[in-house]
């Protein structure tokens, strides 16, 4: 077993191994599995994952392998069936969970094997240095639930019910009494019907026997304690659905996982966060937590409840995302480290994730090259971690129309179907890159390079952030709409590094306030300074006296490296000429 650096900035890599090594070339829409295929966890080779973590990987998360309903047969396996009405695809969702005691038997090629599978995938990963995490999906479940593989004594949720209340604290689910399940989708598909009387919440906080399309009405939203229809909480005594989570969650960490994405976590109480992450944290120490929110208001209160880190989805990714499409102003990225100062170490950046449109699509960006001043921004911003999902790093723009999601610049999660730039780059396992484009091939240098600074460069994994725009706004070398500028320093080491949202160049003589070098301890003058990106090395004044000089190309970035042995001050070089 391999040891895990103790200060590292996580650098997480998501991939849904349905789709991951899928190499079929000629997937059709809507198709079966049998017509599509689906990627195999032993697909994952040590090969693969070595590739991996060449680009400067920590982490793998591993989306969609918990058991999950979706429409082909496995019956023979002693797998229940689902009902395709209330299934989303052909694949169906990886989070409206089946059995949160098994493995989605489209990835594994012996379906009997399905668990052993799943963890040689977590002794590979761990061998090829990385960890692993996979999605704990705690708000809902899917509709037909049923566990086949959960430990002797477990009862599945629902079982101990009372159906004919909305509320009690002890259901894990939400019933709306004397109703029969109707939503407003085609419920005549399926050679069996449907049913479900009484009818139950949905898991997006549909409290009517009525969701619509647009709700999650593949679900079932589960009961915490909370009284949706008066608002009380009734936590004491510790409600049922409270201990059969911390069960699931034991049961995965004890099969090596090293931590939970958490679905939609704003939408479980923080105390059940607070009580479940201390009492998993206990056997489990070095576990760690990821909470999906979308609330700024939430951000302190999830992280005291013991989540390691959270999504700052609405906070820089939006903001990034605005500067790309929107032309909102980059200096607005000052507002985002000031949003979570005091908390940027447990922020969790990113630019894709399988919620998300791909950054190359033509929802989003465009084109996949402009990607350089957002990526550096998202990844060396804080010390927190940086997430790519599979096919980011070669400029994956999703154009099919798949199924279920249809032409939306997103990589379906609902269909069997085979990513084109991961399937050519992979290339049957080779991971030889042979059959990329110049562009991917560059492209994915420049992930390389950019994500192994996150843990090379001590300034970018653990050092202090510095912001220059305040004293750079009047500067008439730099447009503060479209360029954004800061330091990182730690211990002997500084990077100034400056991106320019722009489709012109920009020759930047970037002001450095006497109150940076104070707070940082930085020395002052002359040296010869390293543009990590470029590899460049060129001559520079580091003062407060004089500007810091550097051009940066259009949709670009610069990280020039400065090491402190190698500042020459005013002071040394004259004495350096009266000896």
């Amino acid at each position: 077993m391999i040891e895990f650096m103790e200060q590292e900035k996580p650098v997480i890599y998501q991939l849904l191994p349905r789709l991951f090594t899928n190499y079929n070339e000629n997937c059709v829409p809507n198709g079966t599995i049998a017509q599509n295929g689906s990627g195999k966890m032993n697909d994952i080779t040590t090969k693969v994952l070595k590739s991996i973590r060449n680009l400067g990987v920590t982490h793998v998360w591993y989306t969609g392998v918990i058991e999950h309903s979706n429409q082909t047969d496995y019956s023979s396996y002693g797998i229940h069936r689902d009902n395709p009405v209330v299934v989303k695809g052909k694949a169906g969702s990886p989070y409206a969970i089946k059995d949160y005691y098994d493995i989605d038997p489209d990835i594994a090629e012996n379906v009997n094997e399905r668990i052993g599978e799943f963890e040689a995938l977590v002794e590979r990963t761990h061998d090829a240095g990385m960890k692993v995490i996979i999605d704990f999906v705690p708000n809902h479940v899917s509709r037909q639930y049923i566990s086949d593989a959960h430990p002797a004594g477990v009862k599945d949720f629902g079982v101990d019910d009372d159906r004919n209340r909305f509320f009690d604290r002890d259901n894990n689910f939400y019933y709306i009494p004397h109703q029969l399940f109707a939503p407003s989708i085609p419920m005549d598909g399926s050679a069996e019907p449907y049913v479900e009387f009484p009818a139950r919440a949905s898991g997006n906080d549909c409290f009517t026997a009525f969701p619509s399309v647009n709700d999650w009405y593949e679900t079932v939203k589960l009961n915490y304690g909370i009284d949706f229809g008066d608002g009380s909480r009734h936590f004491y005594p510790i409600p049922r659905t409270w201990f059969q989570m911390l069960d699931i969650l034991r049961y995965w960490a004890d099969k090596g996982v090293d931590g939970f994405r958490c679905d939609m976590a704003h939408m479980v109480p923080v105390e059940f966060w607070r009580w479940a992450i201390s009492n998993v944290k206990e056997r489990f120490p070095r576990i760690v937590f990821i909470a999906e929110i979308y609330d700024v208001a939430l951000y302190r209160e999830y992280i005291h409840a013991g989540f390691d880190y959270l999504y700052d989805k609405v906070n820089l990714y939006d903001t990034l995302r605005g500067i790309q499409c929107c032309n909102v102003s980059a200096a607005q990225l000052t507002h985002c480290w000031q949003t979570v100062d005091g908390i940027g170490e447990n922020m969790l950046n990113f630019l894709e994730n399988h919620d998300e449109q791909r950054f190359g699509s033509r929802f989003y960006a465009g084109d996949p090259s402009l990607v350089i001043p957002s990526l550096v921004v998202s990844a060396f911003i804080g010390t927190g971690p940086f997430m790519v999902y599979a096919g980011q790093e070669l400029g994956e723009c999703a154009v099919d129309a798949e199924g279920f999601s249809g032409a939306d610049g997103r990589t379906t999660i609902f269909d069997y179907w085979s990513i084109p730039t991961v399937r050519r780059w992979l290339n049957g396992g080779k991971c030889d890159e042979s059959r990329l484009t110049g562009q991917e091939k560059w492209l994915r240098g420049k992930y390389a390079t950019i994500m192994k600074m996150c843990n090379s460069e001590k300034a970018i994994s653990r050092g202090r952030f510095f912001d220059l725009m305040y004293v750079n706004y009047e500067n008439p070398t730099l447009n503060p709409h479209r360029q954004y500028v800061w330091l990182r320093s730690c211990d002997n080491e500084t990077l100034v590094i400056a991106v320019n949202f722009s489709n012109e160049p920009c020759d930047l003589r970037v002001n450095i306030p006497s109150h940076a070098f104070e707070v940082l301890s930085l020395p002052q003058g002359d040296c010869v300074a390293t543009e990590l990106l470029s590899r460049d090395m060129m001559r520079k004044t580091f003062s407060s006296e004089a500007p810091f000089c550097t051009e940066v190309g259009p949709n670009d970035a610069v990280v020039w490296k400065i090491k402190h042995k190698n500042v020459i001050s005013e002071s040394k070089k004259t004495a350096g000429r009266l000896r």
